[in-house]
């Protein structure tokens, strides 16, 4: 494996073995969701703002579905509500599983291949009232859903997510309560189990599948270490793919990323270099397994606009540039997603954007999707399978990024 610092200046483009995709959650873009733990926890005022019908996806699902075949990407993330489908426990109910048959077929029909996600931080209400996490039958009930989903969407040859970073679902289900300080471990132990499970279902009705958990790689040094060994070192095994996160920068000089604190995540500064750290370093920590970025975006605020003045548009092909370098240094990352296709519920609030098109939730009834400046980037990009050769990053590399120490500050990434 080659490094940063001895690659061309000109990258070669991604090769057809590269997919780009966009990804979303049903409970952020759907609406009209049923009772969960997140519906009481804002139904509680634990947030500024409750999801309500969101971007409406869940009758906009086709033209949204039609605005991401248009963008030329092959893969389209989206995750199966469980409080949907099992409203009460043990019953199912069949408009809810309707639903995603029609979500699923018109992924399929446009082309493009589905990557669904079993657990996305959200469970029934029902599933509360038993106790949630605390309880040790939460793993199981979750498995039987998930058996059903699987069951039901093998035939689309699905790309599969079990847990949408863990680790993040166990830190908020305890700090709002969901999961008692004593029984974390419970729900950690949980949560491996049924992914387990689950690796095991899938790989029994669906032929060269290929199922994973996606880690949220937090710019925080030696942290990374600790949260890596709660659940991706436990699965390891059982995944197929590592998945990986990727949103803020972190470095000796620029500690904005602070900003998430506060929920103005548009004031985090970028590196976009970052992401060349995190797939160096998981393609050491995970030697042989293809990578795939589940998430990677920029956050704006309300207004569309960020502080520091960079668009959506130049942060794509920034990001795409990085991935085409790691390609270039024998990383084996195969496919890139972008969140989101649509701004969204941003778990409390409608503040930050991420959209390559923006949807004004709480200003503009009619939920009109506008195409951001990212919407023609990103259609050149998946055109072109990338930057064009002699295409330069508008922001150099920061030094001594902390997003992986020491790793960063030996051996840097340079331009050309």
């Amino acid at each position: 494996m080659g490094t940063a610092s001895d690659a061309r200046a000109d990258v070669p483009p991604l090769g057809p073995g590269f997919d780009f995709g966009v990804a979303q959650s049903g409970f952020q873009s759907e609406g009209h969701n049923r009772d969960s733990n997140w519906i009481r926890y804002g139904d509680e005022g634990r947030f500024d703002a409750r999801v309500g019908n969101a971007v409406d996806f869940y009758h906009r699902y086709a033209e949204d579905i039609a605005r991401a075949a248009g963008l030329g990407v092959g893969i389209y993330r989206t995750s199966v509500e469980w409080s949907r489908v099992e409203p009460v426990r043990g019953r199912d109910d069949p408009a809810g599983w309707a639903f995603y048959d029609r979500v699923i077929r018109a992924v399929v029909d446009a082309g493009m291949r589905p990557m669904i996600t079993l657990n996305h931080w959200v469970h029934p209400g029902w599933a509360v009232d038993l106790g949630g996490w605390n309880r040790p039958g939460m793993s199981g009930d979750l498995v039987g859903f998930a058996r059903k989903v699987v069951d039901r969407y093998a035939w689309a040859d699905p790309l599969w997510i079990t847990f949408n970073e863990p680790t993040e679902y166990v830190r908020r289900e305890l700090m709002y309560g969901g999961v008692m300080p004593q029984n974390v471990g419970r729900m950690a132990d949980g949560i491996v189990a049924a992914h387990r499970a689950i690796h095991r279902h899938v790989h029994r009705v669906q032929p060269g599948a290929q199922v994973s958990s996606n880690l949220a790689y937090y710019p925080i040094g030696g942290l990374q270490a600790w949260l890596e060994s709660v659940f991706p070192q436990r699965m390891r095994d059982t995944l197929d793919f590592v998945g990986v996160d990727h949103y803020y920068s972190f470095s000796v000089t620029d500690a904005s990323v602070a900003n998430g604190a506060t929920g103005e995540f548009w004031k985090s500064s970028q590196a976009p270099e970052s992401i060349y750290y995190v797939l160096r370093h998981v393609s050491r920590q995970f030697p042989g397994k293809p990578i795939r970025v589940i998430e990677n975006g920029l956050a704006t605020g309300p207004d569309g606009r960020r502080p520091d003045g960079y668009r959506r548009g130049d942060h794509l092909r920034d990001t795409v540039y990085w991935l085409q370098r790691a390609r270039q240094d024998g990383i084996d990352v195969v496919s890139y997603n972008y969140w989101s296709l649509t701004d969204n519920y941003e778990w409390g609030d409608y503040d930050s954007r991420f959209g390559l098109y923006s949807v004004d939730v709480e200003g503009d009834p009619s939920l009109t999707r506008r195409p951001t400046d990212g919407v023609a980037a990103y259609r050149q990009l998946t055109r072109d399978r990338g930057v064009p050769a002699g295409y330069r990053p508008t922001r150099l590399p920061v030094p001594c990024s902390l997003v992986a120490v020491p790793d960063s500050c030996t051996n840097p990434a340079v331009v050309g």
